[in-house]
């Protein structure tokens, strides 16, 4: 009776686990230590990733000029990030996605 019971936490532990797994996004996010100015709400040295993303809602060239801005450090005092476009657009979609 109870081997069923320990297979079936097992599983379910190995289940949810999976979404607290990283992925390349939130792992280059770290790296680059995007938390030291921006949070998902509030201001800190940067903006927010909800203003961010209210700033471009709407916008169709937003993940093109916000993928540039993190290539090249942009016209502010931004750090570049050094990522493939495919994990900037990944890094982007989390920050549009903020709310």
């Amino acid at each position: 009776m109870r081997l069923p019971f320990a297979i079936a936490a097992a599983f379910a532990t190995v289940a949810l686990a999976g979404p607290a797994v990283a992925g390349p996004a939130e792992d280059i996010i770290a790296k680059e230590k995007c938390s030291k100015c921006h949070t998902e709400k509030t201001t800190k040295k940067g903006p927010s990733w909800a203003s961010v993303a209210e700033k471009y809602k709407g916008k169709a060239d937003a993940e093109a000029k916000l993928v540039n801005m993190l290539k090249t450090g942009g016209p502010d005092d931004h750090n570049k990030v050094a990522a493939s476009d495919a994990d900037l657009k990944a890094i982007i979609a989390i920050v549009l996605s903020s709310k």
